[in-house]
């Protein structure tokens, strides 16, 4: 969804929703957008696989929530809220396109341009599986409405 108005704050979906779990952050700005007039303030936009590209779509905002699948060593469907801070990237990069990206690296770069949002956070939800899939898994399709109360409240609380 592309609008004429650039919103303080967005919400990114990542991951590969051919990949049944990798695909979470997608599925999840999927159900926001179809309660979009709750969140007037924000933009949902499912970035996928975008690589790179989140550079332009995080700069200058004042806040960004990262929503992706991540491995954390926590019970399959499990969710977790992060800083940038608070993680550690073990990803090993192929460097063979320009939609690979390490989101902390991303991070990184957004900070030395001078770009970066105020306020940055990261959903991670431990995956179930991992496999050729364009559905996702009953563990983490159980917890759908789990997921969306976490990030709503960090959405509503101005404070945060």
């Amino acid at each position: 969804m592309i609008s004429d108005i650039t919103r303080d704050v967005i919400v990114l979906g990542l991951g590969n929703p051919l990949m049944s779990d990798e695909g979470i952050g997608g599925f999840l700005v999927e159900r926001f957008l179809s309660r979009q007039q709750d969140y007037p303030q924000v933009e949902f936009l499912d970035a996928g696989t975008a690589g790179m590209s989140i550079l332009h779509l995080i700069a200058n905002r004042k806040k960004v929530v990262f929503i992706d699948c991540a491995f954390m060593g926590a019970e399959p469907g499990s969710i977790k809220k992060f800083s940038p801070e608070d993680v550690k990237s073990v990803k090993k990069l192929a460097h063979q396109s320009l939609h690979e990206a390490d989101l902390l690296k991303i991070i990184e770069i957004s900070r030395k341009l001078g770009s970066s949002p105020e306020k940055i956070v990261i959903f991670g939800i431990e995956p179930s599986e991992i496999k050729l899939n364009m559905g996702l898994s009953k563990t983490l399709t159980a917890r759908m409405d789990d997921y969306i109360a976490a990030i709503s409240d960090e959405l509503l609380d101005e404070s945060k």
